[in-house]
């Protein structure tokens, strides 16, 4: 009892209370959070960042870095090669968007994009497909998801959101006047 006591003593804690969300989710099935995302209108509340005739892009609740995106087809689908003509075309115009908002908002130093394909490939929402998009800088790897499993997000959403809305907005306006 008294080792028990001691290492527990030493133990650090890092507090993430938001996570039980995240826990609860996966557990309740309630249904598709990216559909039910793109089927509300209040997109600061859902982080829904732009939304096309196919695609959207959705900011990660979860994120593995600050400004972490999603593109999400509004089809309700984990096939990949139900994403073809304009929707792909479309899909892959938002991966490309989403790299130009990040990489003015965040100026991030490269990407890691990709999709996870089923449940065995990491896929959290292996019923829906969607596209990471997340930003990375050099030297952002740190102790704390090889030690701990954790991983330390410096910005909060509502804060990333905005920054990231309003780069959109400066895009959106730079490419009409081009």
């Amino acid at each position: 009892m008294d080792e028990l006591h001691t290492t527990e003593e030493k133990m650090e804690r890092l507090w993430a209370p938001w996570r039980v969300e995240y826990i609860r989710q996966s557990k309740d099935d309630k249904g598709c959070v990216l559909c039910a995302a793109a089927a509300r209108s209040d997109d600061e509340d859902t982080l829904v960042i732009h939304r096309g005739t196919h695609n959207f892009i959705i900011m990660n609740r979860y994120p593995y870095s600050p400004g972490h995106l999603l593109v999400a087809p509004y089809l309700h689908t984990a096939n990949l090669d139900v994403l073809n003509g304009e929707a792909g075309a479309e899909h892959l115009e938002f991966i490309r968007l989403s790299i130009q908002i990040l990489s003015k908002a965040t100026h991030a130093d490269g990407f890691n994009i990709g999709l996870n394909l089923g449940r065995v490939a990491g896929a959290g929402l292996d019923k829906h497909l969607h596209t990471h998009v997340v930003p990375r800088w050099q030297g952002d790897s740190n102790f704390m998801p090889v030690v701990a499993d954790t991983r330390v997000i410096s910005e909060s959403l509502t804060s990333m959101y905005s920054k990231l809305r309003e780069t959109l907005e400066s895009v959106a306006s730079s490419a009409q006047q081009s």
